[in-house]
């Protein structure tokens, strides 16, 4: 973000929640833990729709930190997209050379290629296993350089409107005629815009009364709707959108603003990609199932790939970082 742009803590603390919502989804998937009840076969396997929350916070923070530099021509493209290279690059790079190292093969030779290029997201039906989770950055970086286009669409209010519909009927088609998910741009890009029309309405949003109870309110019900009458991408189209605006109208004291959420939230990127790495060691350790109970076997291991991936994710960053910082300097 700019130095003059203002900024929302607690949106880490939605990202570390949504963070540990995937993980919960992904280890009892995997791990294939026998474990029932609403909200094991429920409440757990809706997380896996944090990826969409995750798209619209993604969207309203590009905005914070880049819409009015490339909107005013304050910054070159090029820079643009050399600081996004660099921010995703080099974390990704050393996981999907891990994987390889782990699992080599021709096949995974040929995933890592594409990897690498980032622009993986264009290949249509890739199904890629080398990092499988990163399909998620390869639609987002698909978002990334889409941007300048999406500054364009939402910089007069009522092109935005008209795009931001247009996007929701894509999606509708892109599901129900091409049969395509959200892996495709196509059918994710609504969520994006979504996060570009909070940013551009963010000043009267914020004057709302009430706004953190109101919108708070409104997850409650959009909840109720997903679990009870109907749980299709428009809403949890919805859902991202009033949680994102819930965690703009919070307060310092809000839960959201805890250090240790926050923490999480700063790294929830690395920990979404690295998490499934730290899954296979707990498996090929045979730490899944320390005891006859399978729950107990859940949180112990769900905890235990939790926690890994934190440490990884926080020690690798600060390591690539340093050595990033080192060739900067040469």
């Amino acid at each position: 973000m700019s130095a003059n742009t203002k900024r929302y803590d607690a949106l880490d603390g939605i990202r570390a929640l949504a963070c540990v919502g995937i993980v919960l989804i992904h280890v009892m998937t995997n791990g294939k833990f026998g474990v029932t009840g609403f909200f094991f076969d429920k409440m757990v396997p809706s997380f896996a729709n944090f990826v969409f929350l995750f798209m619209t916070v993604s969207g309203f923070g590009i905005c914070c930190g880049y819409y009015e530099r490339i909107k005013n021509k304050q910054m070159d493209i090029a820079d643009f997209y050399k600081k996004r290279y660099m921010k995703i690059w080099p974390f990704f790079a050393a996981l999907c050379l891990l994987d390889f190292v782990m699992s080599p093969s021709l096949n995974s030779l040929y995933e890592v290629f594409a990897n690498l290029t980032l622009c993986f997201g264009l290949i249509p039906n890739a199904h890629i296993k080398v990092i499988g989770v990163g399909w998620f950055l390869g639609t987002v970086f698909v978002f990334y350089i889409m941007f300048p286009f999406m500054v364009f669409l939402l910089s007069d209010k009522k092109r935005a409107w008209f795009s931001f519909i247009v996007s929701i009927l894509m999606n509708y088609v892109s599901g129900t005629y091409f049969d395509t998910d959200r892996t495709s741009i196509a059918y994710s890009f609504m969520f994006f815009m979504a996060g570009g029309m909070v940013y551009i309405y963010r000043e009267q949003l914020e004057k709302i009364k009430h706004g953190s109870i109101l919108f708070a309110l409104a997850l409650l019900v959009v909840t109720v709707v997903y679990f009870a009458v109907y749980s299709g991408p428009i809403v949890m189209l919805v859902f991202g959108i009033f949680a994102l605006l819930y965690g703009m109208s919070v307060g310092e004291k809000n839960v959201f603003n805890a250090s240790a959420l926050r923490f999480l939230g700063g790294i929830s990127f690395e920990v979404y990609l690295c998490h499934m790495i730290i899954f296979r060691v707990v498996e090929k350790a045979h730490l899944l199932r320390l005891t006859g109970n399978d729950y107990m076997n859940y949180f112990i291991s769900f905890c235990l790939v939790l926690v890994g991936a934190i440490i990884f994710a926080f020690i690798g960053k600060k390591i690539i970082d340093k050595l990033m910082g080192i060739i900067k300097e040469k």
